[in-house]
């Protein structure tokens, strides 16, 4: 009961009506940057940082927490609608998510979304409240060979998440490894495949690649397609998804919470590669795969579950042991640092009200989310009966916007109006650009994992196999790759002992 005194002090801390407030502004102001592409919750956090000077520091921390975790929700909206993903972690959404639209079942895919996402993170947070020093103290032992190991494992799944072919997706998750050495060498500081442009010196940023290939290339190509008659989607009779959408989802949502809540902890690209491994996860169980890409529930209601869950899990290693797991967490760091409170193992017992008050004020955001969304998909479906003459340049505008609002830099315009167009000619030959996407990312994490494993093991590639944990993650790889060899070596004797 010792334990549970304090837990239930947080919940007597968020429902103050002040602190009930900020939660309230925090989600909304969340879910509105999360359907602008391009802001996201990092910059959103840092615009607002001077702010928290002069606001209690449970109070500023719930409200930034509330940003956090609420963006994951908006940016699920774009990517349905209008197949633009704000987020890195939104992408693989837009495979089924925008199928489900284009059959007239939006609302469909933007409520199980919102389910998903609920049940996601209230899961994670109710393991962040149990088990989070247990899985701080986990989360010690991994290192850049750990790191490196799960990268690549995720470039792997990469070839099973795109519905263009696996061969297809192999040659778009190779191009994507490749833009991400553009820029200058971390280690060594040369420049890579920048041309001599000052621009291009820190490399390629994700949103200027994302909103180029999915936004302006699918624009592209539809103005293309624009002799063929537009067929305008179903009417949406029902926003709620039906009781049989529930039962094809929920084993997706519940496998989505447990791999998002794991992979969260991880430095890096946790949300990103928790709604890939869940997506893929999905896929590999179906009796019908070839669903995937289509418009299969159970394609939004994985990635969106995990994605949200490791938002949640994300503050564990924050708040437990001090280490920011990515961007937006190194920048809620700063917030409890520039209040004088420094996060680590000693938060815990030195500032019970604000541990317990901001992992408790989550489970109201959650709930406000969730309240909100619902009632609101009609809304957001109404999207897509605006006319493709009138919402094909609103949505550029949005983009060319959201893109030049990260860096304030003509530059990235053209960047997008480039890949826009290598958007348009891959959906003309096949390619899906999810793919290439998701491994740039994944990119840039494992070659620096790679190169400091090596730094640390002097060159000797061994020490990758040595260590439990990467040993473990090179084996299920290892695993992945021979399975269809395997199957089919199986198949082949079935066939000769048949004869």
């Amino acid at each position: 009961m010792d334990f549970l005194t304090p837990v239930v002090g947080g919940f007597g801390v968020v429902l103050e009506p002040a602190n009930l407030l900020y939660c309230l502004v925090g989600v909304v102001i969340g879910m509105l940057i999360g359907v602008l592409p391009g802001l996201g919750p990092a910059a959103t956090i840092a615009i607002l940082l001077p702010i928290t000077y002069g606001v209690e520091p449970v109070s500023a921390i719930i409200m930034l927490a509330g940003i956090f975790y609420g963006a994951q929700y908006g940016g699920t909206i774009t990517s349905v609608l209008l197949r633009l993903p704000g987020e890195a972690s939104s992408v693989v959404t837009v495979f089924d998510g925008h199928a489900l639209a284009k059959q007239g079942r939006a609302g469909t895919a933007l409520g199980i979304a919102a389910i998903g996402s609920f049940v996601g993170g209230t899961i994670s947070i109710v393991g962040l409240t149990l088990l989070a020093p247990i899985v701080a103290a986990v989360a010690l032992d991994f290192g850049p060979p750990e790191y490196a190991a799960l990268a690549l494992l995720g470039v792997l799944l990469v070839a099973t998440v795109g519905n263009g072919g696996k061969t297809k997706s192999v040659i778009a998750a190779a191009i994507g490894l490749l833009l991400a050495t553009v820029g200058r060498d971390t280690f060594t500081g040369a420049n890579r495949f920048t041309f001599d442009s000052l621009n291009l010196a820190d490399g390629i940023d994700f949103v200027p690649i994302a909103m180029g290939l999915f936004g302006l290339g699918e624009i592209l190509y539809n103005l293309e397609e624009r002799h063929n008659k537009v067929q305008a989607p179903a009417k949406v009779a029902n926003v709620w998804p039906s009781r049989a959408e529930l039962r094809e989802a929920r084993g997706a949502i519940g496998r989505g919470s447990v791999i998002g809540f794991v992979l969260g902890v991880l430095p890096g690209g946790g949300a990103t590669l928790s709604s890939l491994v869940a997506y893929a996860t999905e896929k590999r169980r179906a009796k019908q795969p070839e669903r995937f890409g289509k418009g299969a529930i159970e394609g939004v209601a994985a990635p969106e579950t995990a994605n949200n869950a490791a938002a949640t899990s994300s503050f564990i290693p924050l708040l437990t042991l001090g280490i920011p797991a990515n961007a937006t967490m190194a920048l809620m760091f700063g917030a409890l640092l520039i209040q004088g409170i420094p996060p680590g193992p000693q938060l815990v017992s030195d500032h019970p009200d604000l541990f317990w008050g901001v992992i408790n004020s989550m489970y109201i955001g959650n709930i406000l989310l969730l309240v909100m969304s619902i009632p609101m998909v009609g809304l957001f479906v109404r999207i897509l009966r605006i006319r493709p003459a009138v919402l094909a340049p609103i949505t550029v505008l949005i983009t060319l916007l959201g893109v030049y609002t990260v860096n304030n830099q003509v530059f990235d315009i053209f960047l997008v109006i480039v890949f826009g167009v290598i958007g348009y000619l891959m959906k003309k030959f096949g390619f899906e650009p999810g793919p290439l996407v998701l491994a740039f990312v994944l990119g840039s994490v494992m070659e620096t994992a790679v190169r400091q494993s090596l730094l640390i093991f002097e060159g000797d590639v061994t020490g990758f196999v040595t260590r439990p944990i990467s040993g473990t993650v090179l084996a299920i790889l290892l695993a992945v790759l021979l399975l269809p060899v395997v199957k089919l070596v199986l198949k082949k004797q079935r066939r000769r002992s048949s004869f």
